[in-house]
């Protein structure tokens, strides 16, 4: 399955989600950035509030771009333990970069918030999005952020995931729906015509849009 886009795969979502449409309990949460355009499309659709998920890799001393995990700015961070063990991390070194990355996530919510206040996790359904699952890292993640949040219940909704992770994940929330998990699976790109980056200014854009 291929999507001609970002947009177009939000839209097909939502066609799958019409059961959630106009609830005052429901909330839709998309990555940052990418899946912030799915959320602002399944929102829109089904006339829901959105806001973003602002996810941080957790970079190794030494080799900073290489991720020991990653973090978002609630609930218990994932881990790369082969990575952690290969560098010799110390407990200390991964606490100062957590806490380094939970900084830059606020500064960068406090962007995109514009003044305004975020949605309310605690006690919604979040149906939770992102334009698709390659390791699923960042999205177990946000399913760790969001039961930390007291989240009543997480419905996962995505285009596209790689199998073995969308396996490991479904476990994680109570309901997914996943439009085309390919045996043959290498990056989410290749399963987009158009898949540009999207820049803060537009993940701005669309949060100050919304009803």
């Amino acid at each position: 399955m291929i999507f001609k886009n970002r947009e177009d795969a939000g839209r097909q979502l939502a066609e799958k989600l019409t059961e959630y449409k106009g609830k005052a309990d429901i909330v839709v949460l998309g990555l940052a950035r990418g899946g912030v355009v799915l959320a602002a499309e399944i929102a829109k659709e089904l006339k829901l509030s959105f806001d973003a998920v602002i996810i941080r890799k957790l970079g190794t001393p030494g080799n900073e771009e290489l991720a020991m995990g990653a973090v978002a700015e609630k609930g218990e961070p994932i881990y790369n333990q082969g990575v952690i063990r290969s560098f010799g991390v110390t407990k200390e070194q991964m606490n100062e970069e957590i806490e380094k990355q939970r900084q830059l996530i606020k500064k960068r919510k406090a962007m995109y918030l514009k003044g305004r206040k975020p949605v309310e996790i605690k006690g919604k359904v979040v149906i939770l999005t992102d334009d698709g699952i390659a390791t699923g890292a960042s999205i177990k993640v946000a399913i760790e952020s969001l039961k930390a949040q007291e989240a009543k219940k997480i419905v996962l909704a995505v285009p596209v995931a790689a199998p073995d992770s969308l396996a490991e994940i479904k476990k994680r929330v109570d309901e997914t729906i996943c439009l085309s998990s390919p045996t043959f699976f290498q990056a989410v790109g290749e399963f987009y015509r158009e898949f540009g980056q999207t820049s803060d200014e537009e993940v701005i854009k669309l949060l100050a849009a919304k009803p």
